[in-house]
């Protein structure tokens, strides 16, 4: 790992993106897991996918993070509430299955 004042060109810049692209799609797929265990949680409780004052609070939580690292909240709370709406359509689908046993 070197920070981006390290690198000196443009191989080792991309090969730090590349590194962070894994660890970021090692931490959704650690998400996932959780949105997993949520939505069996949820089907024994007969709680819905959706459940909006969450999803507030989560975009609020991120557009605060967003600031506190110098990074736009707009731009981050679009991208977020895409991967809600991916999340809660993954509860969704979870949520049917058990539904159809």
């Amino acid at each position: 790992m070197k920070l981006p004042a390290d690198c000196t060109n443009m191989i080792d810049i991309r090969a730090e993106i590349d590194r962070l692209d894994r660890d970021l799609m090692a931490l959704f797929a650690e998400r996932a897991a959780y949105i997993d265990r949520a939505a069996e949680i949820k089907s024994g409780a007969a709680l819905p996918a959706r459940i909006t004052a969450r999803v507030e609070e989560v975009v609020a939580n991120v557009r605060a993070h967003a600031v506190a690292q110098g990074l736009p909240p707009d731009h981050f709370e679009k991208l977020w509430r895409d991967l809600i709406d991916w999340s809660i359509d993954r509860e969704d689908a979870h949520l049917a299955k058990d539904q159809a046993k």
